[in-house]
């Protein structure tokens, strides 16, 4: 075998692993789906092109939500989606302006709770949280695709080997979505106007043609109306079973939490900084409103033409409105072959929402769990993300026998806890900066989708046990991927101050830094002389030799990764170096790994045993950030510098 011939391997892999990986390199959120963070030199687009990305998702409800709605309200849907039209524009709109305007790059309201509890309590409220995002990114890719899925199979054209194959067709779907993201996901922009704007304009052919019988047929009004009233006893029955009935129908909310995640595609204003994007902040209030009133409008006509004109049985499963009433109105009366374009139409912006889903979850991942330690480094990558993702979604679309129904309460308990959550942090957040009227508005609106939850779990409590599923896979992975991370150096960049600089120029000018490591709080003279006597007994350092004290402070444990800012200062009589970290072996390792570099030598630092079982003392290290050091910083030494004679020393006395 010739030695190209052996190398060939070795290159094809290096080759396949470089393009998997493409991106990790930069470690940042950046990627090619719509949700990204752009580049500086990106200049943005015209808030309603962005309008349009949110809207593949948002507007793309409209192929299932009246059966939904019709299965959920029969005869009352109109009035039920009357009590939804204003959750949705005296609820969720004015909470998600104010998510924009206080997380305006596109973090949505998971960052703003995450400020709100520090230490572990707010790593796992945001992995919590992160469970029901990926419950809502994920059924919204598979529910999507499921429905898609029907729209093919329910056409007349379609061929009889396709009839009964929506779960193949799901899986086909889902691929295809797959494979974009795999080759890369450009130009999702233009794409996502191209198919909204043929989508709504075919909705509004139908609407408008369905109007036109209704009014030219008012008998099809009056049976619809005598048929609610024999239903229900008086006006006031009729509203409170919309009220009751009203949580199904959430689904029609779905657009918002995507809406603020696209934040940093729209161009803003000339004068936008990245401190302060006001004109990107009043874009997004544009795009959300804009995107909120059509929905309102279709949701309503929609409902009014589905519920007057299809027949009740037509929405159960098994009949030719279930999943897509208003395919149905196309077909009937528009024709077969008009009614084929709109279910063209229609599962392509179905799939496409899918798309958007993924690029949401592409977006989430890796900026929260990759920071928090708690997944791999390649996670920041996306690729194997979208590998993971899609592997999912299979499970999932196995799982409900891609049943648009049968998801539909999984998906609605994602999207009502992330409504919750925002309007949560919208109430806290107006509540600090002291405007009463705005948190007893903002914490009605919190009650109100509490109730809408708490309902909606009752009534369809397979959608919690969807969620807790995915909150228990992300808390076992991310603590897995944390406890075995533990051992990284953990810190970002090394700075050192003035006076550092001077202490470590001056020493390093007399040979090889010896580095004493010191517990942080203050000492008198006498204990440092003591600790510098004991140091230099117990461990021979030469008595010529210039020592540094290093002393780690940790602000919080539960932090992965931190610049550290080295500061110097000569205190009781001795030379210090003064730092804080995220813990203190993986610190003091990174301070030794820099200061090998920056001098040239190796240096040695010196160490005390720690009292204690070694046990507690590695829980410590994975809590609280200390424990025993000196075999922790010896450990995590060796992982980032495999060869030995480049190694900082440790000593141990």
């Amino acid at each position: 075998m010739t030695g190209t011939q052996a190398d060939a391997p070795p290159a094809r892999t290096a080759r396949w692993r470089s393009w998997l990986l493409e991106g990790l390199s930069e470690r940042t959120a950046r990627h090619q789906g719509p949700h990204g963070r752009v580049s500086e030199e990106h200049r943005g687009h015209k808030w309603w092109r962005v309008m349009c990305l949110t809207g593949v998702d948002y507007f793309s409800t409209l192929g299932y939500q009246p059966g939904i709605a019709a299965l959920a309200a029969g005869l009352l849907s109109p009035l039920a989606t009357l009590v939804l039209i204003a959750l949705t524009l005296l609820g969720a709109l004015p909470v998600y302006r104010r998510v924009a305007k206080e997380s305006p790059h596109g973090e949505g309201s998971i960052a703003m709770l995450e400020r709100l509890l520090p230490w572990w309590a707010g790593k796992l409220f945001v992995l919590v949280l992160l469970g029901f995002a990926a419950t809502d990114f994920m059924i919204t890719m598979t529910l999507s695709a499921a429905d898609a899925a029907a729209h093919v199979v329910e056409n007349p054209f379609a061929p009889g080997w396709l009839h009964d194959a929506n779960l193949w067709i799901t899986l086909v779907l889902l691929a295809a979505l797959g494979a974009v993201f795999l080759k890369g996901f450009k130009e999702a922009i233009r794409v996502a106007v191209v198919l909204v704007g043929a989508y709504l304009a075919m909705n509004v052919v139908v609407l408008i043609t369905a109007a036109v019988h209704v009014l030219t047929q008012p008998v099809k009004i009056t049976n619809w109306w005598d048929a609610m009233t024999a239903e229900h006893s008086s006006p006031f029955v009729m509203v409170g079973v919309a009220l009751l009935v009203f949580p199904k129908l959430a689904l029609g909310m779905s657009g918002f939490e995507t809406g603020v995640a696209v934040m940093p595609q729209i161009q803003g204003g000339p004068d936008d900084t990245y401190a302060k994007p006001a004109g990107r902040i009043r874009d997004t209030r544009k795009l959300l409103t804009t995107a909120a009133l059509i929905m309102s409008c279709f949701l309503l006509l929609s409902s009014l033409a589905t519920t007057i004109l299809i027949p009740q049985d037509e929405f159960k499963a098994g009949g030719s409105a279930n999943g897509r009433a208003l395919a149905y109105l196309a077909h009937a009366y528009l024709g077969e072959g008009f009614g084929t374009v709109y279910d063209v139409s229609t599962i392509a912006i179905l799939w496409f929402a899918g798309a958007s889903a993924m690029a949401g979850l592409l977006n989430l991942v890796p900026r929260y769990l990759p920071r928090y330690g708690m997944a791999p480094e390649w996670t920041r990558a996306v690729r194997p993300l979208v590998l993971v993702f899609m592997a999912t979604a299979v499970f999932i679309t196995l799982w409900f026998n891609a049943n648009v129904d049968d998801q539909s309460g999984a998906y609605a308990t994602g999207v009502l806890v992330l409504m919750l959550s925002a309007s949560f942090a919208s109430t806290v957040a107006v509540h600090r900066h002291g405007h009463r009227g705005a948190t007893l508005g903002f914490g009605a609106i919190t009650a109100v989708f509490a109730y809408t939850l708490v309902t909606n779990v009752v009534e369809r409590p397979d959608g919690i046990k969807i969620a807790l599923i995915f909150i228990v896979a992300i808390l076992i992975s991310s603590f897995a991927s944390r406890v075995h991370r533990a051992f990284e150096l953990r810190a970002g960049a090394v700075t050192y101050d003035e006076e550092a600089v001077r202490l470590i120029d001056d020493a390093a000018a007399l040979g090889p830094l010896r580095v004493i490591a010191n517990e942080p709080q203050e000492h008198t003279t006498a204990e440092y002389r003591a600790k510098e006597s004991e140091q230099r007994e117990d461990t021979h350092i030469p008595d010529d030799g210039v020592l540094l004290f290093l002393e780690v402070f940790i602000q919080d444990s539960s932090d992965f990764t931190e610049d550290l800012v080295v500061h110097g200062d000569e205190k009781h009589g001795v030379r210090r170096l003064r730092v804080h970290g995220p813990g203190v072996p993986n610190t003091v390792a990174a301070v030794l790994m820099n200061l090998r570099d920056r001098t040239g030598e190796v240096p040695h630092a010196y160490f005390n045993w720690t009292e204690g079982h070694p046990v507690s003392h590695l829980l410590r290290f994975l809590v609280f950030g200390d424990g025993e050091v000196a075999p922790v910083t010896r450990e995590v030494l060796r992982r980032a510098e495999s060869d030995p004679e480049r190694r900082p020393r440790v000593h141990v006395g």
